[in-house]
């Protein structure tokens, strides 16, 4: 039995539509005992994304990004978020964004990239998938300060560091965003052995 015999949508009604989409939803979805049971749920639907982390081996750094988060500042987070760069996806494929964020974001562009997962962030109430890249990365590949876009409110800071460094701010807490912690942690494993 699939998900899709589990479940039988009864109502969907559109809660904001303003930037992204927000919706309520009255579903019946059939427990593992059998039984049928009405529930509902909110989604937000953002679309989907990639992110990407840039590694020079022999130096044993990364590039990251520090920039304003407001969802995390009202949650209590006084703090520029530093960040893996990122983006969605926009009707393109995930390498081809990946690229285009890399480059606007750190001002780097890069050469091969190569996927290591997919994953959702959020599935309780967030739609989106992220797809994860790694990429190698020369000081001769900057052909720009990065930045991000003012256009799209982004005011981006670059940061190259050590990898012990960026797994050090993991544990004592200045990096707490999901996507960098999870990318730091595949190049601690797979890259930087």
């Amino acid at each position: 039995m699939t998900v899709s015999d589990r479940i039988r949508v009864k109502a969907v009604r559109v809660l904001s539509d303003n930037h992204y989409l927000l919706k309520t939803t009255t579903f019946e979805y059939r427990r593992g005992n059998g039984e049928w049971q009405t529930q509902h749920r909110e989604t937000y639907d953002r679309g989907n994304g990639a992110t990407l982390l840039p590694y020079n081996l022999a130096q044993r750094t990364v590039v990251l990004v520090r920039q304003f988060r407001y969802p995390a500042y009202v949650n209590g987070y006084d703090d520029l978020m530093i960040e893996a760069a990122a983006g969605l996806l926009d009707d393109a494929s995930p390498e081809t964004r990946i690229r285009a964020e890399a480059e606007e974001e750190t001002g780097y562009r890069l050469g091969a990239v190569s996927k290591v997962f997919e994953a959702f962030m959020s599935p309780g109430a967030v739609t989106e998938k992220l797809h994860f890249f790694v990429a190698e990365y020369e000081p001769a590949m900057r052909v720009s300060a990065g930045g991000g876009l003012a256009s799209e409110g982004e005011d981006i800071e670059v940061l190259e560091l050590p990898i012990d460094e960026a797994l050090a701010m993991i544990a004592d807490g200045r990096i707490a965003d999901a996507k960098t912690i999870m990318l730091l942690q595949y190049a601690a494993l797979h890259i930087f052995r």
